[in-house]
């Protein structure tokens, strides 16, 4: 995509980045054979884990990570087939899958599947198993309405429990509807909006964002985000969680 006099909406800074199409850069990796990738956030950006998306330019068998990491993905158009444990789970648009470190799954991706990925180390904690691969789609995940707006709700795609260090949601927001306060807390985000726009706030700046535009935000950073437009805005967002801070680990995956 050109833009014009080198203009683009992406944004970085210390304590957060805004990375929008009209500035995406595809690359290719070894272990990602036959595929396009875009990076949103690396450890190169100051973030605590990889946040990317892949597209499959022919059919191709994705092998595990190449690091001890846990790999989160969901699929936003086409199918994809994981292996793991002898067994195999198709997934098709909106389906997700949350592979444990060291799990040995892989991954066959159709032609032009297009998938949302996250990667980070595990923080483990004594005496509590590791929680097994896990298999859904964002339609099998209830919503619930936020402090009691019915205008904004979550959907939380893990099971949660102790052997969970983290969060991965969907937020919905009607036309108009917006957090209740600006939050500012010691977890970090990744985003990736899915639907609709609206206004984020990080840190004293105030951006317009839409489909397609991914954040990431860092331990800290004020935040805040209200939906404008006439169809509902939604997001994918990820929180390290569930963890006291001081234990959180300083390796990444590379």
């Amino acid at each position: 995509m050109r833009t014009r006099l080198g203009e683009t909406r992406s944004d970085v800074q210390s304590t957060h980045a805004l990375i929008c199409q009209d500035s995406h850069e595809l690359i290719e990796l070894p272990h990602w054979p036959d595929c396009d990738i875009v990076y949103f956030s690396a450890p190169a950006l100051g973030s605590q884990f990889s946040f990317f998306s892949v597209t499959a330019q022919s059919a191709t068998q994705i092998p595990p990570p190449p690091h001890d990491g846990l790999r989160f993905f969901l699929v936003r158009s086409g199918c994809a087939e994981v292996h793991v444990s002898g067994s195999s789970y198709v997934l098709e648009v909106d389906g997700f899958a949350c592979l444990p470190p060291e799990s040995a799954a892989t991954i066959n991706l159709q032609s032009q599947t297009e998938i949302l990925c996250l990667e980070r180390s595990y923080v483990p904690i004594k005496n509590v198993p590791v929680p097994p691969a896990f298999f859904s789609s964002i339609s099998k995940i209830p919503a619930a309405p936020i402090k009691g707006d019915d205008k904004l709700h979550v959907q939380h795609l893990l099971p949660g429990g102790p052997g969970y260090d983290m969060e991965i949601n969907i937020m919905t927001f009607d036309p108009g509807a917006s957090l209740p306060y600006v939050e500012t807390h010691f977890m970090e985000h990744a985003l990736m909006m899915l639907k609709g726009g609206g206004i984020y706030r990080l840190g004293e700046k105030w951006y317009p964002v839409a489909a397609g535009d991914a954040i990431w935000m860092a331990p800290f950073c004020p935040q805040w985000f209200g939906a404008l437009g006439r169809e509902n805005a939604q997001y994918l967002i990820f929180k390290n969680f569930n963890r006291d801070p001081i234990r959180r680990q300083s390796s990444t995956p590379s």
